[in-house]
Parts: structure tokens; sequence; C-alpha cells
């Protein structure tokens, strides 16, 4: 059995299975991206063994959880054998400490090696935080609503270069509408694990190419210091006609169903105006989608002049768009950075 720090912990366990054995809810709040839940207690359980140590003592809740455990020993053990590789396990619990070392202690009495996170989830929670301070060379695209900005994000990985999908992780696309057609989103923890996730994996000396956002992805938040670099750093913003926007925003949305798209324009009643919104309802319900786009786009780009000028701490370099080609378009930006030396 071995302790490790965070850092350590997840590096040992790259391709090793990692064993959350904390509670189902507590699990469901956030855990380390592809942990496995084996829980030594259900909530219900860990609830009545937190009062007993509350009310009366250590000794006695220790009494009550050996009585509760006790009887899926067996079971528990079977779960790690099943998941194990190699016979290797790495394991953790909220801070490192009882239920994470006793379930650790049974895994090895089957013929498991067990590696220990020390601190526990809490531990690697703030090494999450304070990795997204490591950043050193991002770069924004930034740019109004229907620009293309996530299909250029895509189109730069596939022109092998780095990025970061934030709206890909939070499964949802940051506006009124951004969550039709894509899965409940994660908690902002299990977005967060999931972002840091994804950022071992790249180069911190190169650029990576990140798209702009408030502190709020639908209900998620950024963490805080990756939210901090994107104000200052480099950013490149876009201009692009606005009847290839209408265009996109058609084929993007155009499919959604009408009760989905009502719902989404009634979210923006209050910035809109009750005129706008009907005026928008009207269209939507004749089936003029180009034309709901067209004004909505006007509420937008408002949206979008006042976060610019708030969000950004230096000036964008501007990039004129001539096509919602993608991969064009990708090919515009590398070149700008290339030459800007982002």
């Amino acid at each position: 059995m071995e302790y490790l720090k965070p850092e350590n912990f997840l590096f040992a366990t790259g391709g090793m299975p990692v064993v959350d054995v904390r509670s189902p809810s507590e699990y469901e709040a956030g855990h380390i991206s592809g942990a496995i839940s084996i829980p030594l207690f259900a909530d219900d359980e860990r609830a009545i063994v937190g009062t007993i140590y509350k009310q009366q003592g250590k000794k006695l809740a220790i009494d009550k959880g050996l009585e509760i455990v006790g009887p899926k020993m067996a079971a528990l053990a079977k779960k790690a054998e099943d998941v194990a590789i190699g016979g290797a396990l790495g394991v953790y619990c909220w801070r490192g400490g009882m239920r994470s070392n006793r379930m650790a202690w049974l895994f090895e009495q089957v013929g498991l090696n067990c590696t220990l996170l020390e601190g526990g989830y809490k531990a690697y929670r703030n090494t999450v935080l304070n990795g997204f301070s490591d950043l050193k060379k991002l770069v924004v695209i930034d740019g109004p609503t229907g620009s293309g900005k996530t299909d250029i994000l895509h189109a730069l990985r596939d022109a092998g270069e780095q990025i970061l999908d934030l709206e890909g992780l939070a499964n949802h696309k940051g506006s009124a509408f951004g969550s039709i057609g894509l899965p409940k989103q994660p908690s902002s923890q299990q977005f967060q694990n999931d972002l840091h996730q994804k950022l071992g994996k790249l180069d911190l000396e190169k650029r990576i190419w990140i798209e702009r956002e408030g502190m709020t992805i639908g209900k998620v938040y950024l963490p805080q210091p990756l939210w901090q670099k994107m104000r200052v750093s480099p950013a490149v913003a876009i201009e692009i006609p606005m009847e290839f926007r209408v265009e996109r925003l058609v084929n993007d949305y155009g499919a959604a169903s009408t009760i989905d798209l009502e719902k989404s324009i009634r979210k923006l009643q209050q910035k809109l105006g009750g005129q706008h919104m009907n005026n928008a309802l009207e269209l939507l319900q004749e089936n003029r989608l180009p034309e709901v786009a067209e004004l909505l786009l006007v509420y937008y780009d408002k949206q979008y002049r006042f976060s610019k000028d708030k969000y950004l701490d230096w000036k964008p370099f501007t990039i004129e768009l001539s096509t919602n080609d993608a991969k064009k378009n990708a090919t515009q930006l590398i070149a700008l950075a290339d030459k800007e030396k982002l």
C-alpha cells in the first residue's frame, strides 16, 4: 500500500483503474475523471455513521460502520477484482483517511496492489484548480454568435493545433439555446475535473486555442484561474458577414422542435423585450427561421460588444473571414497566430 500526493497519484495511475470509495452522492457531485465508484457506504449508511460519530463518538461510529460493511465485504472485494488491471488499483476517499485505508486493506487481502491518494479528493481538487494557473500560451478565439467559433476550434485540432473545448465538456453551447439537443450538463466540479484531465494531455510550452466564454457555460462554472488567464491572453476576434452567421444558426438549430426553440426565446424576454420576443415567436410559428435568427442576433450582438469590452483586458487581433468553411478559416487563424508569434 502506497500513498502518493495528487500530482504523483495522477501520473502513477495513468494506465491504472482508479476507485472512488466515497458515497454515491459524493461521487455524483464530482470525481476524478474516469474513476469507478465502489462506495464503502450507501448515502443513507454514511448518514447513519456520521450522526453516531457526532452524537456518540468515534468508537461507536466505527462499530456501526463495521456492522454495516461486514456483510458486503466479499462483494466489495469482488468488484475491485473485476475492475483491477494487472492486480493494481488506485483508491481514494474524501480526505485520504479511514474509508480509503480500510478499503485498500480489504482489496489487498484478495491480492490486489493499491496506491492511495494522499489527502484524498479534497487535495485533488486543490491540485485541479491550481493547475489552471500554469497555462502559458493560451490563444482566445473571440467573435459574435453564429460566427462558427466552435467549428473553427475543431478544425484547428484537426490541423494539429492544441485546443480546449469548453462547450464540448460542458455539454452546452453557451447561449439560451445552448442546451438544445445535448446531454445533461455535468456538475461544475466534474466539468473542471474533466477539463483538468484534458489539460494534462497538452504541451503547456505550445499554444492552446480556446473559445472565449463568460464565467458560466449554462449551469457550470469555469475555474476562476482559467477565466482570469483568458482575460489577459492574446485574442483573435472573428468578423464574418451576417448572412453566413444566419445560415449557420439555421443549420445548427433548424432541426430542433418548435417547442424547444420557443422555450429558449422566452428565456430572453427580459433582455429582448416583450415586443421583440413576440415578433420572434410569430416568425417561429411561421417557420421563418432566418428572420428569427436575424432578430435574435440584434440582441446577441449588443451582448457581445458589451462583454468584449468588459472581459478582455487588451485589444484582440481582428481577422475578416469570407466563408463558412471552418477548415479554411482555421488556416487563416493559424497564419495570423504564426505571424504574430502567438
